[in-house]
C-alpha cells in the first residue's frame, strides 16, 4: 500500500525536535507513530531523533506497561466461557523484565524496549522503560504496592522535574496524572487489590498489590483546563502530528487541584 503522505525523513523530526530546547533534559515520551505520517525509518527513525536532540546528557523515557498480565476477567472485555477464563489464569506467563512486551503502548515504546542500553523498571504491570544517565535512578527496584506512587518511577520523575512530550497523542495517555490520582484528597478512600502475574522460584504465580481505582475519563478535561489556566503547556508540531510539551511537576501540581475541587467519591 502506498502511503498518503509523503516521505518524512529522520533530519526533520530531528529539526522540529529541536525547536523545543529539550536538549539534556529527562523526557517522558508518549507517541503514536501513525500521527506522525510516512516517517521513513519508522520507530527506529523516530527514537533515533528523539536520541540526538536530547544529547549524551539526556535521557529519554517510555512507558512500558502490561496490562494484559492481570486476571483475565479484569482485563478482557469479550463474555469467554468460564472454563476458558481458568485457563487464561492458569497458565498465563509471569512478568519478565527482558521477555515480556509492551502492551498497547504503541510501536515506538515497544522499539525502544528492545534498544541496547534502555533500562526497565520490574513492576509487573507498571514498569517504566528509560535509556540515559538518569535511567537507573528511573527504573530503580520501588514498591510493588501503588505503582504510580511516591515510591515509583512517576515519583522519580517527578523529583527529577522530568518534561512530558505528548507527540501525537492526547491526556488520556498521559500516565503522570495516575501520579496526581495517588496525591489528591480522595485517594485514601479508593483502595483496590490488583492480581498480577509474577515469578517466584521459577514458577509463575498470583500475587496482590495495593492500588487503587485508576480514572481516565476525566483527563481530557484537566488537560483542557491546564491549558487554558496556565501558560505552562507549548503546542507545537513534530512532522504530522500536533504535540504537548510541559514539565511533570506542573500538570500534576495542577492536577492534584484540580481533582480535589472536581471528583467526587461517587
Amino acid at each position: 500500500m502506498i502511503p498518503k503522505s509523503k516521505p518524512i525523513p529522520k533530519h526533520t523530526v530531528e529539526q522540529d525536535l529541536a525547536q523545543l530546547n529539550i536538549r539534556g533534559e529527562t523526557l517522558i515520551v508518549h507517541s503514536s507513530l501513525s500521527s506522525m505520517g510516512y516517517i521513513v525509518g519508522g520507530p527506529v527513525a523516530v527514537i533515533q531523533a528523539l536520541s540526538t536532540v536530547l544529547g549524551a546528557r539526556g535521557t529519554l523515557v517510555m512507558p512500558g506497561f502490561t496490562s494484559d498480565l492481570t486476571k483475565p476477567e479484569d482485563c478482557l472485555n469479550e463474555d469467554l466461557p468460564p472454563e476458558w477464563m481458568q485457563i487464561i489464569s492458569d497458565h498465563l506467563p509471569a512478568f519478565q523484565v527482558d521477555l515480556t512486551p509492551t502492551y498497547q503502548m504503541g510501536v515506538i515504546p515497544e522499539t525502544f524496549r528492545k534498544m541496547n542500553g534502555t533500562k526497565r523498571s520490574d513492576h509487573p504491570w507498571a514498569s517504566w522503560l528509560a535509556r540515559g544517565p538518569q535511567a537507573d535512578f528511573v527504573t530503580q527496584d520501588g514498591a510493588y504496592d501503588f505503582p504510580n506512587g511516591e515510591d515509583s518511577p512517576l515519583g522519580r520523575l517527578y523529583a527529577l522535574n522530568a518534561c512530558v512530550l505528548l507527540l501525537g497523542v492526547s491526556y488520556v495517555n498521559c500516565s503522570c496524572l495516575h501520579l496526581a490520582e495517588m496525591r489528591n484528597k480522595f485517594a485514601p478512600h479508593k483502595r483496590y487489590k490488583r492480581a498480577f502475574r509474577v515469578l517466584r522460584d521459577n514458577q509463575a504465580e498470583w500475587q496482590e498489590f495495593d492500588d487503587i481505582y485508576l480514572y481516565d475519563q476525566d483527563f481530557e478535561a484537566i488537560g483542557a483546563a491546564f491549558e487554558q489556566q496556565t501558560s505552562q503547556v507549548r503546542l507545537a508540531k513534530v512532522a504530522s502530528a500536533n504535540i504537548k510539551l510541559f514539565r511533570v511537576k506542573d500538570l500534576v501540581d495542577f492536577a492534584v487541584h484540580w481533582m480535589n475541587e472536581n471528583r467526587s467519591l461517587g
